[in-house]
């Protein structure tokens, strides 16, 4: 008989937490119990992956129609109704959530819809009251987004907002280069709203391919969206009678003008916000959106009192097996700000059900994960960027960008971009970059080849599939340029 209550306590239950404890709860009989504060799902399906994708697909439906044009169809103007897409994303998600409580009971995991704090190496206190012991306690709490330290940012909401504002703003700011803003400055702009973007870096979606982001940047700013780079904000504040009455009057030049609006935001703002650029220039939009980065979801949780060892960001420090300095306490997901995908936090939460349950000590495999952007256009990566490529070694670079006969045909300029990155000596790829529509699509399946070891002479071997935009691909014989 276990000296504990549990086998195992979960704290956090999101994809990775969920997963941990429901395996670990059917497949090796273990006495589970998860602690949720907020909506089971997490990040990814309550406010992030899954209905951020629900929102790419609409917002991709206005160049459909358009396209359809260009092939002979004849379309009635359309309009986005947010407030009957919002009623069916609400709808789904619910429906998802309760799949995610129906897997853990089905599991035989016991849910408490409350938070849970660390109270030593083997306890768990909840916010009831409650009090457990637990042979191995796994934090899966999560990230969550910051804001800049910016005077007034409280006016401004951030990507868990988004989902939930009671109208669509007419203008908006977003603020930031990563994919979640970038990603967010495509839908929107699709839904019909006028994006600005700023990003005080020198291009968005740093650390990914070069050639790959710049590509990127020059669509969505063809697209219409109105991309500042070098640009950050250094005042924000509630717009005055004044500033709107100097908009009115084309007395700014960044962007166009605000139309009339009252948008409320989720954190305060009652009306449109004046903002100040590090350029000089001024502007009013009905509502900036900060996109400015993420961390761990560790704050309060009793984890350094009880011994665990927190890095700058707060994520918790663990090792290849996601053991923390405590040895009956691990962690998963963000929380820990390895690699901050939904389903890298599931293979670690696997991997740790078989180092901790199976007797199968299983360390965490963070090599050549795909993974997708869902910018438009979308992009689709896995490997060795060619800037990170040439500096472990000679390189051939294989790389073509050209339109696509879908689009093209519609009249549209959108070009796609195909790359592989070669090792010189061992003829391995080592990094495969698309920028297309259905990218995502795309790269797992390269990704598998690329895992696998594949050369370039593997690629060169497999016959194309015609006419497709992933043929060129297996076709680019010659190599674009060696470094």
């Amino acid at each position: 008989m276990t000296d504990f209550d549990y086998d195992l306590f979960v704290i956090g239950g999101g994809s990775g937490g969920v997963r941990a404890a429901r395996v670990a709860a059917s497949e090796t009989g273990a006495k589970v119990a998860l602690a949720e504060a907020d909506r089971y799902g997490g990040t990814c399906v309550i406010r992030g992956c899954v209905p951020k994708k629900l929102m790419v697909f609409a917002s991709e439906y206005g160049n459909t129609v358009s396209d359809a044009a260009g092939y002979g169809w004849t379309y009635g103007e359309g309009t986005f109704d947010w407030s009957a897409f919002q009623g069916k994303l609400g709808a789904e998600l619910d429906r998802l959530e309760g799949i995610y409580r129906k897997l853990l009971s089905n599991a035989g995991v016991t849910s408490f819809d409350a938070r849970a704090s660390v109270s030593g190496p083997n306890s768990v206190t909840l916010s009831t009251g409650e009090s457990f012991t637990a042979k191995h306690i796994l934090i899966a709490t999560g990230g969550r987004p910051v804001r800049p330290e910016v005077q007034n940012a409280h006016l401004g909401i951030v990507s868990d907002d988004i989902f939930n504002l009671p109208e669509l703003p007419k203008s908006i700011l977003i603020v930031g280069g990563g994919y979640i803003a970038s990603e967010f400055a495509c839908i929107l702009h699709g839904l019909g709203v006028e994006v600005t973007q700023f990003y005080r870096g020198a291009q968005i979606l740093r650390g990914f391919d070069e050639e790959a982001r710049g590509l990127i940047s020059d669509a969505m700013q063809e697209r219409g969206i109105k991309l500042h780079l070098g640009t950050d904000i250094v005042e924000m504040r509630c717009a005055t009678a004044e500033d709107l009455a100097g908009e009115s009057q084309g007395a700014v030049p960044m962007g166009t003008p605000m139309h009339e609006a009252s948008v409320e935001s989720p954190q305060g703002a009652d009306g449109p916000i004046w903002v100040k650029a590090t350029n000089g220039e001024t502007r009013v939009f009905d509502l900036v959106f900060f996109a400015t980065g993420r961390k761990p979801n560790t704050d309060g949780i009793g984890l350094q009192e009880a011994g665990v060892e927190l890095g700058r960001k707060g994520e918790v420090i663990v090792d290849e097996y996601s053991r923390t300095a405590v040895p009956s306490i691990w962690a998963i997901g963000d929380a820990t700000d390895r690699v901050n995908l939904t389903p890298v936090a599931i293979r670690e939460g696997m991997a740790f059900v078989e180092t901790a349950f199976k007797d199968n000590p299983t360390p965490v495999d963070h090599d050549l994960i795909p993974s997708a952007v869902f910018t438009q256009p979308e992009f689709g990566t896995v490997g060795l960027s060619e800037e990170d490529a040439r500096e472990k070694g000679p390189i051939e670079v294989y790389s073509t960008s050209f339109r696509p006969m879908m689009t093209s045909f519609a009249g549209r300029p959108d070009r796609v971009l195909m790359k592989l990155i070669v090792c010189k000596d061992t003829r391995r790829v080592l990094g495969c970059h698309i920028v297309a529509p259905g990218a995502g699509e795309m790269i797992q399946l390269a990704g598998i080849a690329i895992k696998m070891g594949a050369t370039k002479e593997d690629f060169d071997r497999t016959v194309a599939v015609h006419p497709t935009m992933s043929e060129e691909i297996v076709t680019m014989r010659n190599p674009t340029r060696t470094a």
